[in-house]
């Protein structure tokens, strides 16, 4: 097979990021990489570059909805300017009960997929009107989902069953889990020699954390939906039911209609919760840490509740492992912000976990423990395009 270009498509909710592979003969060659973002602005940007990071397309335009952005990235890709993919891969975060394996994409799986929009509110909607475009403007190329959930699916029942009435558990109320295909990026940049006891902490506005043992998952922080968890730049993360409950009933004085309440619950607990909730400023760690250098109290909290979380979470995954060997940050925030590295592991001195302030003081993929540490701590960016590339090749290869 002397060509093989795989298109991937990762959308959010006001982004379309996509990059072309070279995937024949067992070779991964990234050729281009490119983005839509700022969808539902006036002004927003749409880029492509190529292996050597030079940008073959640079601009600014409205982008009023996501029709009016995909199109960008479909007409960019039909210009006879860039390969013509022979086969797409679309990162899905949840398929919901009845959709729990990478497959090829039909319209009856869309619509099946769409029934769980609940599960990932914030990524669903627009992931599956993309599948949709895109089985509609590359009607001869075989689409494919590749979810995020696949990775979790290997937890054991303790860990997905929720403490609810089997009513709503037959429903499919359960832990998912999200951020999977970074995860499984992870352990795929480890080979061969992945560590039996490994604690990924998947760090950025969207955080979680997965306990992995001999390479499988054995628990992640985000459950029903990536709401759950750890505390998110906008994200409540696990918090008292009794909370919420509070908050609806607050909301349904003013707003009677059940849907509409619920509706704003949703908004609450995802969009204007966790850091940017505590913050009362900012999502954004970079702001929140020029914040904390002028004194803002409430920016201080923010990070320090960010943190604390975190460490809380890898002493749990801890006792779950029986252990733990490996350590790893990954994601904007756990690549990046040393400063958050560093105070998640100032108390994790008990579980053998000891930074080096030298070598912590880095962005991008390094060995950051000390000599003396008991544990290996490393930073390792996620490779998201690459494992679904590979889920691609697998299936067409079927």
């Amino acid at each position: 097979m002397s060509s093989l270009p795989i298109l991937v498509l990762n959308s959010g909710s006001s982004s379309i990021k996509f990059s072309v592979y070279e995937a024949a003969d067992g070779q991964r060659l990234k050729l281009h990489e490119g983005a839509v973002d700022g969808i539902g602005t006036d002004l927003g940007t749409f880029w492509i570059k190529d292996a050597a990071g030079k940008k073959l397309v640079d601009q600014t335009p409205a982008l009023p909805t996501r029709a009016v952005a995909f199109a960008l990235v479909a007409d960019a890709l039909h210009s006879g300017d860039f390969p013509a993919p022979v086969a797409i891969g679309h990162r899905m975060v949840s398929g919901g009960p009845t959709v729990q394996d990478n497959q090829r994409i039909t319209p009856e799986l869309i619509d099946e997929m769409e029934k769980y929009t609940a599960f990932a509110p914030l990524h669903t909607p627009i992931a599956v009107y993309i599948m949709r475009e895109a089985l509609r403007l590359f009607p001869s190329i075989p689409n494919f989902v590749i979810l995020d959930t696949y990775f979790h699916r290997t937890m054991p029942e303790v860990a997905r069953h929720m403490p609810i009435p089997s009513e709503y558990a037959e429903m499919g109320v359960r832990r998912y889990g999200a951020h999977g295909i970074s995860y499984e990026s992870i352990v795929y940049q480890l080979q061969p020699d992945v560590p039996q006891k490994l604690i990924v902490a998947h760090l950025g506005n969207g955080a979680s954390i997965s306990a992995i043992r001999n390479s499988e998952c054995l628990d992640t922080s985000m459950g029903l939906t990536p709401t759950g968890g750890i505390i998110s730049g906008t994200r409540t993360g696990d918090i008292d039911p009794g909370v919420l409950l509070f908050i609806l009933r607050k909301i349904a004085e003013t707003t009677p209609n059940s849907t509409e309440a619920a509706d704003k619950l949703e908004t609450v607990a995802s969009k204007k919760a966790g850091l940017l909730g505590v913050s009362e400023l900012s999502n954004d760690m970079r702001d929140l840490r020029d914040a904390i250098k002028t004194g803002n109290a409430k920016a201080r909290l923010a990070v320090d509740k960010f943190t604390w979380t975190i460490a809380k979470w890898i002493g749990s995954f801890v006792a779950e492992l029986n252990g733990l060997d490996m350590l790893v940050f990954t994601g904007g925030i756990g690549e990046n912000d040393m400063d958050s590295r560093a105070e998640i592991c100032a108390g994790l001195g008990a579980l053998g976990i000891v930074l080096d302030a030298t070598r912590n003081n880095v962005r991008g993929k390094a060995v950051i423990s000390a000599e003396n540490s008991q544990v290996k701590v490393r930073v390792i960016p996620p490779a998201e395009d690459l494992i679904i590339v590979n889920h691609v090749v697998r299936l067409l290869s079927k």
